[in-house]
């Protein structure tokens, strides 16, 4: 098992730093998450600006999270840094942040301001394998670093280009591939570290069957995202290895931390 998964068990995400608790995927949402609620992993997407660097930021386009519009990949990333990426946050519409200097950050950033944080890369664009690669040999971040990606290509491409070195979790195809094999008693040989799922996938369920199986095949299993403490606990009760949480406050209280 790849050094990433050993600061803890269960695994506490928080996802995109805690969203709905904090500006998704800013630094001050990673802050909080790690600083305040002692977090030691965290969860982010990343897209890639017009000058080819990795960006944090969920959405193809800026409306929803920034004061920008159109498309993130058209943007230089001296651009994304003049706008405001918590400019739309506020539970109760009341944008406590805009204006305080929360911007859109780079992987980079991230990784040096926390050397010791565990991090959970969401890669939301194909031909950003390369240079995310780059960006974790830079900061000699392999083992503290788990890749996945909604497109099963994506993932082996980057595990190829890393040549091993960084934990990967399952794409779509393979995690079902794996849910398959667990009604069947088997588990498919382990090419990731993780198999990250929602609890209800297509037709997947996470079960007793489903953790039995990735563990027979040398991995864990990770849900997201579940923001529900009941959901929580009986995730918990079976066996799972993480949860993925924008609540990153209410795991703490279900897991006593």
């Amino acid at each position: 098992m790849s050094d990433y998964f050993s600061v803890e068990h269960p695994i506490r995400f928080a996802h995109r730093g805690g969203r709905h608790l904090f500006p998704e995927n800013t630094m001050y949402a990673f802050a909080k998450a790690i600083e305040d609620l002692g977090y030691h992993y965290i969860e982010l997407d990343v897209r890639m600006s017009a000058d080819r660097v990795p960006v944090i930021i969920h959405d193809p386009t800026l409306e929803r999270t920034t004061g920008g519009t159109g498309a993130v990949a058209d943007r230089t990333l001296a651009e994304l840094k003049e706008l405001d990426a918590a400019h739309h946050f506020g539970p109760d519409r009341d944008y406590p942040l805009r204006g305080m200097g929360a911007s859109v950050p780079t992987l980079d950033e991230v990784y040096k301001a926390w050397p010791e944080l565990r991090i959970n890369v969401d890669l939301k664009v194909s031909e950003a394998e390369w240079a995310v690669a780059e960006v974790i040999r830079a900061n000699e971040a392999e083992h503290r670093t788990l890749l996945g990606s909604f497109k099963d290509r994506r993932i082996s491409k980057f595990r190829r280009i890393t040549e091993g070195t960084v934990a990967t979790s399952a794409g779509p195809v393979a995690a079902v591939q794996m849910w398959i094999a667990s009604r069947l008693g088997m588990a498919p040989r382990r090419r990731v570290q993780a198999y990250q799922v929602t609890e209800q996938y297509t037709g997947l369920t996470v079960d007793r069957r489903l953790i039995d199986a990735v563990h027979r095949a040398g991995a864990q299993l990770h849900v997201w995202t579940v923001n529900d403490d009941g959901d929580m606990r009986r995730l918990l009760d079976l066996g799972v290895d993480g949860i993925m949480t924008d609540r990153p406050d209410l795991l703490n209280e279900v897991l006593d931390v």
